[in-house]
């Protein structure tokens, strides 16, 4: 074969970044789906709170169908647990384990890095989603609303849970950040509006706990799923600045190894 003067096959550069993303994106979701206890993590215990919170065993929730409000809670929980708690307890353990330092020394930008992790938890939440509504059917649930709205929150969420899951990630030890993780993960469950709703608090705690990220996403998808009303203002507008922070900080400050 003949080349031409200064050309060189196969070409060196490196590949489009959307190809990239791709790859990335793939390989990730092939090995969310590998890991044993992460998959039990997000999969089986948002399952089987699903049908705990169902019984009248913590509390009243002062509506007959309780099954209408633990549905989006359970989803809540199950967009907090992949893209935040499972999220950053992987990907510490690959900084531990210098998997990312060799994928530092490849042509895969951090961000790229990033964005394919994240896109690889919205794929996993898609399965949540339908091993959770599905279970909700078959205990009666009835939503409410339009669901690409609760779509537009469950991906927002996702976003700002998964920027602050790899930023804790990429900035503290893989121990502190399993510890760190797990422990964010038992508050928000009963601070953040998940499992206890906010009305149950006073109104000074109510007033800071409802621009927690948790909060934010499980109130709104109340709203939408429960009382079928629009995409809620303000708990939009704290997804969409929790995810403003936390993903560039992430890809600012993320550390390889």
């Amino acid at each position: 074969m003949t080349l031409a003067p200064g050309r060189f096959a196969p070409d060196p550069a490196a590949a489009p970044t959307g190809r990239m993303l791709g790859a990335q994106t793939g390989m990730e979701f092939r090995l969310l789906l590998r890991n044993g206890e992460q998959v039990g993590l997000t999969l089986l215990i948002p399952v089987l709170l699903l049908f705990f919170f169902n019984l009248p065993l913590l509390y009243s929730l002062g509506t007959p169908r309780r099954i209408d409000f633990v549905v989006p809670s359970i989803i809540t929980l199950a967009v907090m647990s992949a893209a935040f708690t499972g999220l950053a307890i992987g990907t510490g353990f690959e900084r531990k384990y210098a998997v990312l330092k060799r994928l530092g020394a490849t042509a895969l930008p951090r961000s790229v890095l990033i964005g394919g992790k994240t896109l690889s938890v919205l794929l996993l939440e898609l399965v949540q989603l339908v091993l959770v509504c599905g279970f909700g059917f078959v205990l009666a649930w009835h939503p409410h609303g339009d669901p690409l709205l609760a779509l537009v929150l469950v991906v927002l969420g996702t976003i700002a849970f998964g920027g602050l899951g790899l930023l804790v990630a990429g900035t503290l030890r893989a121990e502190v950040t399993l510890a760190a993780a797990n422990l964010v993960w038992l508050v928000l469950l009963f601070a953040g509006g998940i499992a206890v709703p906010l009305s149950k608090y006073g109104g000074t705690a109510r007033d800071v706990l409802q621009y927690l990220p948790s909060a934010a996403l499980s109130n709104g998808l109340h709203d939408v799923l429960q009382h079928g009303h629009g995409l809620p203002l303000r708990e939009t507008l704290t997804l969409l600045v929790w995810a403003a922070v936390a993903l560039p900080a992430a890809a600012r400050w993320f550390r390889w190894e």
